[in-house]
C-alpha cells in the first residue's frame, strides 16, 4: 500500500513562479505522506496554441531539471504533470515521470491531440501546434506498475485497457477538461476507465482560474477499482490524497473476473 498525492494547482505566465507554485504544492504533498506525486497537465505553460513552441523545452531543459532534482530532495516518485517538450522542431505535450532517485523513468507524449469543435461550446486543436506521440507509457515502480496518459488519451478506452494488460493497477491522467467538456463527461469517464480496468484512476486536473486563457474544469479525483471515488476536490488549489493497494485490485479482479472473460478472438 501506498499513499497518492494529486496537486491541483494553477500555474502562470512565468515559468519561475509555476516552478515555486509547483515545488510548494509537491513539498506539501510529500510532507503529507504521499510516495507518489503528480502535476496537473501544462502547469508550466498557458493551455493555448499560441505559446505550446514558445514555452518548450527539450527533455534535458529547466524544467525537467527541476523536476528530478525535486523528485531526489523528497525521496518520491513524481508523474510531472505535463510541459511543452521541443525535439527535432517538434512540439509535444510531455509528462516526464522520475523515481525516488530523480532518475527519469518515464516519458509519455500525449498520443490522442485534443481537436473538437463542439456547436455553442468550445473550438480547440491542438494539432495545429502539437505533434502526437505513439507509445504507451507504464513506469515500473517499487509498488508495482502505473500507466499515464494525458486528457484526451482518456476518450479511448482501448488505450487504457492496453495499459492494465501491460500490468498497470494505476493509472495517473494529468488533464484539464473544459467548462463544456467538464461538467458533462469528466466524472462519468473516469470512473469507467477505473471500472472496466479494475485499476485505480487518478486524474489530476489544474485549479479553474476564471481569468485563464483556457478555464480548466478542476474536479481533480481518484477512482478505486470498483469505480467509486476515494478523493474529489472541486474546482480551487488543493491537493488530494488516495490510499492505493494493488491487493486491492487483485482482490476485485478475482470477485468478478471482468478481464479473464475476455473473448479477444472474437473482438474486432
Amino acid at each position: 500500500m501506498f499513499k497518492l498525492g494529486i496537486c491541483q494547482m494553477k500555474g502562470s505566465f512565468d515559468k519561475k513562479e509555476s516552478m515555486a507554485t509547483a515545488e510548494k504544492f509537491v513539498k506539501e504533498a510529500a510532507a503529507g505522506g504521499a510516495d507518489v506525486i503528480s502535476l496537473p497537465e501544462m502547469w508550466n505553460c498557458p493551455y493555448s496554441n499560441d505559446y505550446f513552441r514558445e514555452y518548450a523545452e527539450p527533455a534535458d531543459g529547466p524544467a525537467v531539471k527541476f523536476m528530478s532534482e525535486l523528485a531526489k530532495e523528497l525521496g518520491i516518485y513524481l508523474i510531472g504533470g505535463s510541459i511543452p517538450e521541443i525535439e527535432d522542431d517538434k512540439v509535444y505535450n510531455t509528462s516526464f515521470c522520475f523515481d525516488k532517485s530523480g532518475n527519469m523513468i518515464g516519458r509519455h507524449r500525449k498520443v490522442h491531440l485534443f481537436d473538437i469543435d463542439v456547436k455553442g461550446g468550445i473550438r480547440f486543436m491542438e494539432s495545429e501546434t502539437l505533434t502526437a506521440g505513439e507509445d504507451m507509457t507504464v513506469i515500473d515502480t517499487e509498488y508495482g506498475k502505473i500507466g499515464v496518459a494525458i486528457c484526451y488519451d482518456v476518450r479511448f478506452p482501448e488505450w487504457h485497457r492496453s495499459m492494465t494488460l501491460a500490468g498497470a493497477k494505476l493509472i495517473v491522467l494529468p488533464g484539464a477538461f473544459n467548462m463544456t467538456t467538464g461538467p458533462a463527461h469528466w466524472d462519468l469517464t473516469m470512473r469507467a476507465r477505473a471500472l472496466d480496468n479494475q485499476v485505480y484512476f487518478a486524474a489530476n486536473s489544474p485549479a479553474r482560474d476564471e481569468d485563464g486563457l483556457y478555464i480548466a474544469y478542476g474536479n481533480s479525483c481518484i477512482c478505486d477499482p470498483w469505480g467509486k471515488f476515494i478523493s474529489h476536490a472541486d474546482e480551487k488549489e488543493c491537493i488530494l490524497y488516495g490510499e492505493i493497494d494493488f491487493d486491492y485490485v487483485d482482490d476485485i479482479r478475482q470477485q468478478l473476473p471482468l478481464l479473464k472473460h475476455r473473448r479477444e478472438e472474437l473482438y474486432i
